[in-house]
């Protein structure tokens, strides 16, 4: 009698057992040294745990601190009374209150684009890249889809239903040289990466968007990291410098991150009704019975009006000072950009002890460690924030000196309070 038979994955787009294998023991790690797993509340931008711990968390993407703006709280609330109702559940293409096309509209106006809403970026993205890869999205050729090696999870998680649709491939990270090559030899080819990453970096967009123009490339993006503190208007890091703004680019960006609400946003340029009406009904979770709630909806709304006053640029700026200030004292190879994230790098075997003596010294920062970034490049992720003050920035820039971060040996002086 033979035993039952055993199930051999081919882990072609996916490895749950490498990835949780070597990735939970640092997870491990972090909730030993109380990294991970934290229950605090937020008083006056000071985080407070139950035993009285404070500290600054340096580990928030809220980079405008949008989300505790009292005109975005009462967004929300004035929602609720309008409406009457928090979650209204069914499928939009059947049932949808006013307030979520006037969002959209909202939306629209301020991108530049045909916006269409949904409740995390996620989801968008394992909606909509399927349906890419069956050329719904397009002009019906199914394509050939490059998937960068670092894109975020929420995109390289779709790849196993792409495959069932198109052929996919991996490319290194922004390797132009390869997607021009496959450009040569594929009628149809879409490139699926970050427009911002959340370790620092921003893509090739002009780069990319001359081989748009020299050979038709279609390109997705997620610039979740740069809409709202980047550009005017905040229209994010993409849409501010790629000339390819037609249907050859979709954007899809989260509204929780300086935005300052909840939910994300797909931009499209181009794009026939026939296609919106597509997507509506047949992007997967984004067909379901799960719009965004009247609260998200209230909230984006108040957002998208502070988007479109001077109240905006003078947050951005504040957040640029913060970065400026956090570059004079602490060198990362991000420095000098933009960008509101920085990885100080660390050793694999010293980042925990790192990141765990800077939350005692009174301040989170987050370590990062394979899966999530490459193997022998841990470190730890600092984030700016436009409220962060510039002695907490100081105070921060002593700690990670002291735990080994590598500084600025002539630092600049910070810009004042």
């Amino acid at each position: 009698m033979t035993g039952p038979k055993m199930i051999q994955p081919t882990n072609r787009y996916r490895n749950n057992d490498k990835s949780i294998g070597i990735g939970n023991s640092f997870w491990d790690m972090s909730e030993r040294n109380g990294l991970a797993g934290i229950v605090a509340e937020l008083h006056d931008g000071i985080m407070r745990t139950e035993a009285g711990h404070e500290f600054v968390n340096f580990s928030c993407c809220s980079y405008l601190d949008l989300d505790s703006h009292p005109q975005v709280i009462e967004g929300a609330v004035t929602a609720l009374r309008k409406y009457g109702v928090l979650d209204h559940c069914i499928p939009r293409s059947r049932v949808q209150i006013p307030a979520l096309l006037e969002l959209e509209a909202s939306l629209g106006e301020l991108f530049s684009a045909d916006a269409i809403s949904a409740i995390s970026a996620s989801v968008a993205s394992a909606g909509l890249l399927p349906l890419i890869a069956s050329g719904h999205i397009g002009d019906g050729t199914r394509p050939l889809m490059i998937f960068d090696k670092n894109c975020h999870v929420s995109m390289a998680q779709a790849k196993p239903a792409c495959a069932d649709e198109t052929e996919i491939v991996t490319a290194r990270h922004h390797d132009l040289d390869f997607i021009e090559d496959r450009c040569k030899e594929y009628g149809q080819v879409w490139y699926i990466c970050d427009g911002s990453d959340s370790l620092g970096g921003y893509a090739p967009v002009k780069e990319l968007a001359d081989l748009q123009d020299r050979y038709g490339l279609q390109v997705y993006y997620d610039d979740s990291h740069s809409v709202s503190a980047f550009g005017p208007r905040g229209v994010g890091y993409v849409r501010s410098t790629s000339p390819a703004l037609n249907d050859r680019t979709v954007v899809v960006t989260t509204l929780n991150k300086a935005f300052g609400t909840s939910g994300a946003a797909v931009l499209l340029n181009g794009h026939p009704q026939e296609t919106l009406r597509i997507i509506e009904r047949f992007a997967g979770a984004l067909s379901y019975s799960q719009p965004l709630n009247t609260a998200a909806v209230g909230a984006g709304l108040a957002s998208a009006e502070i988007h479109r006053t001077g109240e905006l640029t003078t947050l951005q700026q504040r957040l640029q000072d913060k970065i400026a200030l956090f570059d004079a004292h602490i060198a990362t190879e991000q420095s000098g950009n933009t960008f509101p994230i920085r990885l100080v790098p660390m050793d694999d075997a010293t980042v925990i002890e790192a990141g765990r003596r800077v939350y005692e010294a009174g301040f989170y920062v987050s370590p990062v460690f394979f899966p999530i970034v490459a193997r022998g490049t841990a470190g730890l992720r600092v984030m700016m924030r436009a409220g962060q003050t510039d002695q907490q920035i100081r105070d921060l820039c002593a700690i990670l000196a002291e735990v080994g971060a590598p500084t600025v040996s002539t630092a600049q002086p910070g810009v004042s309070e």
